[in-house]
């Protein structure tokens, strides 16, 4: 699968999840207001937030997707993600605030739920046009995991795509919240107590908390500046060591630029009989090599510099900062580990 075609599918998931999320935000607001249910009304939140969610992560690709110019050198990648990151912000204002302040609302004062038959009528609509939305998702994170040759699980937990995270989150909280909103609805009828609706209500909202803080914190990494995850680090480090006129690599750092860039700046030592233009030409080789192994692989720099005193490993340095860290602990970034 191409990045142009990467690009296009996640376009197309994002309108997808958008338009069957408004919907349905429609269909719970009226059941919610003929039952007078408040896990309804939440429902119908959480849907309005979704919506909205849907419409942010589609500015995020088409700003995000801008080619760079004199100002912006690097592109405009990096503000996909502050969309994406305003999107969990309304998730965890809008939907969550509603929901929880709801359904504590519901349980202090004991509102009696109407009609119940629509909410189940409308529970059960929303929950199939919820799950065709989720199955698109699904098969591009499975697609996408592929491209990457790891696990649909690493892929969503490391993808620097955090449109595709949020549609899969947000579809799958989704579906546990009609769940949730059908057992109170139930519990309620059964019992008469509405009690249990206004419970449904408030998990509702933490459902939703806990999904806005997850892209939340998901998007201020990638904001601040996030490293590829360490398997793609490690090979990086292995097609440039492999160069025929390289010693040893001394720095190799990267960055996530957008969903789809990524940079590679490195200090490399050559050996010390290599001239000018072997330099040249490795250089160049190193640029094809990259971006024939990883397409993403936006901007290579490399830096001609002598060995560091004392530098005898063979794993290429990070940062000052770094310098203690595990090898084996998790970076995160573009692609999974």
């Amino acid at each position: 699968m191409s990045e142009a075609e990467v690009k296009t599918e996640s376009v197309g998931t994002v309108v997808v999840a958008g338009a069957a999320n408004l919907a349905i935000a429609v269909a719970k607001l009226v059941a919610g207001l003929i039952s007078g249910s408040a896990a309804m009304l939440s429902e119908a939140a959480h849907s309005v937030a979704d919506t909205t969610t849907e419409v942010l992560l589609y500015l995020a690709l088409r700003r995000g997707a801008r080619p760079a110019d004199r100002r912006h050198p690097f592109g405009y990648g990096k503000e996909a993600y502050v969309w994406a990151f305003l999107a969990a912000l309304f998730t965890f204002v809008a939907g969550a605030g509603f929901a929880i302040t709801h359904g504590v609302t519901t349980i202090l004062v004991h509102e009696h739920t109407g009609d119940y038959l629509a909410s189940y009528v409308v529970l059960a609509v929303s929950f199939a046009i919820e799950s065709i939305s989720l199955a698109r998702a699904v098969r591009q994170v499975r697609n996408e995991s592929r491209r990457w040759r790891t696990t649909p699980q690493r892929f969503l937990r490391h993808t620097a795509d955090t449109t595709v995270k949020a549609v899969f989150l947000e579809d799958s909280a989704a579906l546990i919240g009609l769940l949730l909103a059908g057992v109170g609805l139930g519990l309620s009828q059964l019992t008469g107590d509405e009690l249990y609706d206004g419970i449904a209500s408030i998990l509702i909202g933490v459902l939703l908390l806990v999904v806005a803080a997850v892209l939340a914190k998901s998007n201020i990494s990638l904001l601040v500046g996030r490293a590829v995850p360490e398997r793609i680090h490690q090979e990086i480090e292995r097609e440039l060591t492999g160069l025929p006129t390289v010693d040893r690599i001394d720095t190799l750092m990267t960055m996530q630029l957008g969903p789809e860039d990524i940079l590679v700046a490195a200090k490399v030592d050559f050996h010390d009989d290599a001239t000018g233009e072997a330099i040249e030409a490795a250089a160049d080789e190193a640029e094809r090599r990259l971006t024939t192994r990883f397409p993403e692989v936006a901007y290579v720099f490399l830096d001609p510099t002598s060995s560091m005193p004392g530098a005898d490993g063979r794993r290429a340095r990070r940062t000052q900062d770094e310098a203690e860290r595990p090898v084996d602990q998790p970076t995160g970034g573009a692609a999974p580990s």
